[in-house]
């Protein structure tokens, strides 16, 4: 009985040792499968791309700026006259304006009737002047005849010399009321458009007092803030280009450069004239480049530049086709293309299309095996 226990027993062990040794083949089985499909996997190229060496060409060399458009000059148009009633606005906000149009009028009536005054005091005078005049010439060719005392002539002569005095003050007054009279009319001083109106029908405006404002000429300029840093590249006369929300591209020159430097931004103000002014506002926003030459730009393919956690990469492509993420430092941009001021050989060849979906260490295809080989120029 104890034979066949002892029998049972070695049958059980077999039995357990052959399925052992099943499960310890089929596991070493999976894993070297495992193993080869993982190896297939790292062999096999991550994506198909396109690669060309860095471009080297000739681009404009530009410093961006922003600021405010604003008018060339906006004057004040005020009241040359005190105490008379505003009897007509002949225009309103928006209209242009010739030099020496009749924007408002005064009620002129009592400014009128006051030089009808002084001019006739001023024939007044001149006839009192006439007669006083004529007496002393008279007094002199007696004097010279010994008819009369040099008393007398002195007299006379000092009397005809009052009359002038007091004929050529009523001349002032009468030139004075007159110029008045020209003052009930407000004029324009120069061309331009009215921005504007203070003024009001019926008012009663004392001498001073603004009444309408007005771009000059109609012209505007931007003015834009640049750092100090870069402030002294910039002269007079120097070409800009404007872009606007509007989505218009405007070109002007610099004008004129502030001699100050504000000291909270450490900016420097440049008012640049614009030539086409159609749809500019004072006080719209925009945005310029002041164009200062050429230079040499080292430039990839815009789509070359893969943005990520706020730098720039591209992913260079080894002998091995293996890729390698390298961080730049890119400039400006152009034509589809973007200047690579830091971070990159002109030697190398860099991934174009296909650059967005690769990862460091990636083996890529090349779509064209002649891709890169070409001289830089």
């Amino acid at each position: 009985m104890e034979h066949k226990l002892e029998l049972l027993k070695r049958k059980k062990l077999a039995v357990l040792a052959v399925i052992i040794i099943a499960v310890a083949f089929a596991l070493f089985g999976i894993k070297r499968e495992s193993r080869a499909k993982t190896e297939q996997q790292t062999t096999r190229p991550a994506l198909t791309v396109t690669i060309e060496l860095p471009d080297t060409r000739n681009w404009p060399q530009r410093i961006s700026s922003t600021g405010n458009v604003q008018a060339w000059q906006e004057a004040v148009i005020g009241s040359e006259v005190s105490g008379l009633r505003l009897a007509e606005l002949n225009v309103n906000v928006g209209d242009m304006v010739r030099k020496g149009q009749v924007l408002a009028r005064f009620n002129d009536d009592t400014v009128a009737l006051d030089l009808e005054q002084q001019q006739a005091a001023l024939e007044e005078a001149k006839a009192r002047y006439e007669q006083v005049q004529a007496k002393a010439e008279s007094s002199a060719k007696l004097r010279e005849a010994g008819m009369i005392s040099n008393l007398e002539n002195i007299q006379n002569q000092t009397n005809a010399q009052i009359a002038k005095a007091q004929m050529q003050a009523a001349e002032a007054r009468a030139k004075l009321q007159k110029l008045k009279l020209d003052y009930t009319k407000v004029r324009a001083p120069d061309d331009g458009i009215i921005s504007s109106r203070t003024a009001t029908v019926g008012a009663v405006i004392q001498t001073g007092n603004e009444m309408f404002r007005y771009i000059r000429r109609n012209q505007v300029e931007w003015r834009a803030e640049v750092p100090e840093a870069t402030l002294p590249s910039i002269r007079v006369g120097q070409k800009v280009r404007l872009r606007t929300a509007l989505g218009d591209d405007i070109d002007g020159r610099v004008s004129r450069i502030s001699p100050v430097v504000d000291t909270q931004s450490r900016n420097g103000s440049v008012f640049v004239e614009l030539n086409a002014i159609n749809r500019l506002r004072p006080g719209m926003f925009a945005q310029g480049d002041f164009e200062l030459g050429h230079s040499k730009a080292l430039t990839v393919a815009q789509n070359a530049v893969v943005i990520r956690d706020g730098y720039s990469y591209v992913f260079r492509v080894g002998d091995d086709d293996h890729v390698t993420q390298v961080k730049v430092k890119t400039g400006r941009q152009q034509d589809g293309r973007i200047e690579i001021e830091e971070g990159l050989d002109a030697r190398v060849r860099v991934v174009t299309a296909g650059a967005g979906f690769l990862s460091e260490g990636d083996l890529v295809r090349v779509a064209d095996a002649d891709a890169g080989k070409k001289t830089v120029r």
